[in-house]
């Protein structure tokens, strides 16, 4: 079960997407989700494996916003 990040520039959103569950949440939270799903990691064990996808997602969509800003400069 692969989870996607992807980000909407035009909105200031991202999306968390895994299996049918999806998620749209404001940019400025990213890492909030971030902390959340590590620390679910840390709190239910026997779940990282689920949880670390979720992390992998989103620290990718989070790499991706600081190459771009970078980018930009």
């Amino acid at each position: 079960m692969k989870t996607i990040a992807t980000y909407d520039s035009a909105a200031g959103t991202f999306t968390l997407e895994k299996n049918i569950w999806r998620g749209t949440f404001p940019i400025a939270d990213l890492p909030k989700w971030l902390a959340f799903y590590r620390h679910q990691m840390q709190r239910y064990p026997a779940q990282a494996g689920n949880y670390a996808l979720d992390v992998e997602a989103l620290e990718m969509l989070a790499k991706q916003l600081e190459d771009r800003e970078r980018g930009a400069r």
